[in-house]
């Protein structure tokens, strides 16, 4: 068994209050967590109304596979133009 795990912090440009970044990073995460399904939160920075920090997880019977699911994030994130990745940080586990 494998687990992935990525941590992505990003930079939501625009926003005013923290309400509008709860709409945008919620937005984000349910779609990523409809088409890739895998565990998708709001990880960190939650009282900050310009960062926020998201956490996905993945578990599989390959790595590659796993690696493939958190690239795949990474770069829908990526042109999704809503926000901009500041730090990432990714891992797979071997159980």
């Amino acid at each position: 068994m494998v687990a992935g795990i990525l941590k992505l912090t990003v930079h939501i440009g625009g926003m005013t209050s923290l309400k509008e970044k709860r709409r945008v990073v919620k937005s984000i995460l349910n779609k990523i967590r409809v088409k890739f399904n895998v565990s998708a939160a709001e990880t960190g920075r939650q009282d900050e109304w310009n960062l926020c920090e998201m956490g996905f997880s993945c578990v599989s019977n390959e790595a590659s596979h796993a690696d493939g699911m958190l690239s795949a994030i990474f770069r829908f994130i990526e042109f999704d133009g809503r926000v901009e990745i500041i730090d990432s940080h990714y891992e797979i586990i071997h159980f």
